[in-house]
């Protein structure tokens, strides 16, 4: 752990109100950190949902949500979850309702985190929001593992068999669903929650995630806006 780290880290128990990126006392981001946020963009995820994300998995971006979803800063919900509420404008149809659906967390991780990151992170985005509500109806087995480390295969391996989706908790019928979650790395957890859902009736043609760790493209990578996913 370099200097920085130690410093990020340290301040993280004793100082809560502090930059969500770097721990300088400036909160919810100091201008350095806000300045290298990076700009929303729509990853490429062939076979699977259109997905807009806040910015790539690096810088303060990933330093914030490492701090939030591993250390135990649930305090950083509010200012990520600011971060998602521009990227949630492009995709919400008013006065249409949009029902947030997070990609679940496995059970362990959410008891060793204080609950779901993800979930909280719905929770914050919808508050004082009207058109915008949050569903739970997805669950994760307890068999599923860690997903770090595991490649494209590995993790849809990781995810056949062990989404559960509980029919009382899903959205109205016909309801707008927008899949939530913190990370898209080869997409295989967007696939699996948009395929769990569509097995009961439910469309769920995009996503919105903080970060985007798929791998570059060139000139493949969108720049702007695709055509928006139908209702």
């Amino acid at each position: 752990m370099g200097i920085r780290e130690f410093r990020s880290a340290l301040l993280d128990l004793v100082l809560p109100g502090d930059c969500a990126g770097c721990g300088d006392p400036v909160p919810p981001w100091c201008a350095r950190c806000r300045a290298g946020l990076g700009r929303p963009s729509w990853p490429v995820l062939p076979g699977g949902p259109a997905v807009l994300a806040v910015g790539r998995y690096s810088g303060p971006l990933r330093a914030a949500l490492l701090r939030y979803k591993e250390r135990g800063r649930r305090d950083l919900a509010e200012p990520l979850a600011a971060l998602l509420a521009g990227p949630l404008d492009e995709i919400i149809r008013p006065p249409a309702i949009t029902w947030l659906v997070a990609a679940p967390s496995r059970p362990a991780a959410a008891r060793a985190r204080g609950g779901d990151h993800v979930v909280r992170l719905c929770r914050a985005l919808a508050a004082g929001r009207p058109g915008v509500q949050v569903a739970r109806p997805l669950r994760l087995a307890r068999r599923a593992r860690d997903s770090v480390g595991l490649d494209a295969v590995q993790r849809a391996q990781n995810l056949s068999g062990r989404l559960r989706v509980r029919p009382a908790a899903l959205p109205p019928a016909g309801a707008t669903v927008l899949l939530v979650d913190d990370v898209v790395t080869t997409g295989a957890t967007l696939r699996a929650c948009r395929a769990a859902l569509a097995e009961v009736g439910v469309r769920a043609e995009a996503a919105l995630v903080l970060c985007d760790a798929t791998k570059r493209m060139g000139d493949a990578e969108r720049l702007g806006r695709p055509s928006a996913p139908s209702a």
